[in-house]
């Protein structure tokens, strides 16, 4: 039998709470989408269920221990210090990992609450009106809201890839803006990634680190034969987590993301990182777009570029790509599949193109 106790100093919308008798009918009346999940929260189980985002696989459902949600909680309120009385925006949805822990870490750490639907309008209308020292995003709500972004003292950015653009456009804010790494196993982040000036300047007192995660205390990683990274971290999982990333690591405390091993192409004997050839591209290419291998007779694959929209790109890949990564062919789909991040969906992508035995009608 489990009992979560909330903070006695926690707010929801400025309003205090002598327990879960009087915060679950509030949520269930103003916050109705996330009152499954506190429901859960409160009850006597000591687990909760989780779905994975499924954006690298089908989408499936695990246990978490109530106690793993609270020491992640534990590890981010410490690593960013965000003491009781925290202002925070949640702005995601509870039937993911993200939305969940935003709760546990208000509820846990005696967090002043501000609730509002994921949609971009809403984001930017309580931005508009009010301040905040800590919040969690998606890019999409980022590029959405950038004039607004300064009113996040703390802003972490996860579910997809902060886009060197993105990254351009967000790094003299006043504020510190961090990329989070981590998924449903690990209970959100186990590792942070500055992105702008502000918060490169407070975080790594070293320049050459700024591509780097660093990695949040009791975590420790290593390598596997793939060069895929294993996660131990016996305080928020219970066996080490092996991923299907590929990463650089640079000592205990840092590590850089590489791509996914399941993207590999193997073209003529040659491994190639669809990510890795992505970002050289992303500088020019302004529409959605991704790099796969296809099988090829004399290549065993060969590289492509998917292209999202009518037109198609006028580039000399020569002068930007290594001879190997250079596509073979391009091609036009009407429109990416996303996931609920902005990811986009490459399986879907290229499930529709299966199905459809060509690239236009997808």
């Amino acid at each position: 039998m489990f009992s979560f106790k909330m903070h006695p100093e926690f707010r929801l919308h400025g309003f205090s709470f002598s327990g879960k008798s009087e915060l679950l009918p509030f949520v269930k009346e103003k916050f109705p989408a996330h009152y499954s999940f506190l429901s859960d929260l409160f009850d006597d189980k000591d687990y909760i269920i989780a779905k994975t985002s499924g954006s690298t696989g089908k989408p499936k459902s695990i246990k978490i221990q109530k106690k793993h949600l609270i020491n992640s909680a534990k590890k981010t309120i410490e690593f960013f210090d965000l003491p009781p009385g925290t202002k925070a925006l949640l702005n995601l949805s509870s039937d993911f990992i993200a939305g969940k822990m935003m709760w546990v870490r208000a509820l846990f750490g005696g967090w002043n609450l501000e609730v509002v639907a994921p949609e971009n309008r809403f984001v930017a209308q309580i931005l508009q009106e009010k301040s905040f020292d800590f919040g969690a995003m998606v890019p999409l709500q980022v590029s959405a809201n950038l004039d607004k972004m300064h009113k996040i003292s703390k802003l972490i950015i996860g579910g997809a890839t902060v886009s060197d653009a993105l990254q351009h456009k967000i790094f003299d804010l006043p504020n510190q803006i961090y990329a989070t790494y981590g998924m449903t196993e690990t209970v959100t982040h186990i590792a942070v990634k500055p992105l702008n000036k502000m918060a490169i300047n407070k975080f790594y007192p070293k320049s050459g680190l700024e591509a780097y995660y660093h990695i949040l205390p009791d975590v420790s990683i290593q390598k596997d034969e793939r060069n895929c990274l294993i996660i131990h971290a016996p305080d928020i999982a219970e066996k080490p987590v092996i991923t299907n990333d590929m990463v650089d690591i640079k000592d205990e405390k840092y590590f850089k993301w590489l791509g996914r091993y399941d993207n590999i192409i193997n073209s003529g004997g040659i491994k190639l990182i669809p990510e890795q050839i992505e970002k050289k591209l992303t500088p020019y290419i302004q529409s959605n777009f991704f790099i796969v291998g296809i099988p090829d007779e004399k290549l065993g694959q060969k590289v492509i570029l998917i292209l999202e929209g009518e037109q198609s790109v006028s580039i000399d890949f020569s002068k930007i790509l290594d001879k190997y990564e250079v596509p073979k062919e391009i091609f036009l789909v009407k429109k990416m599949q996303l996931t609920h991040t902005g990811k986009i969906d490459r399986n879907k992508v290229l499930d529709c193109i299966s199905k459809n035995n060509t690239f236009g009608n997808c």
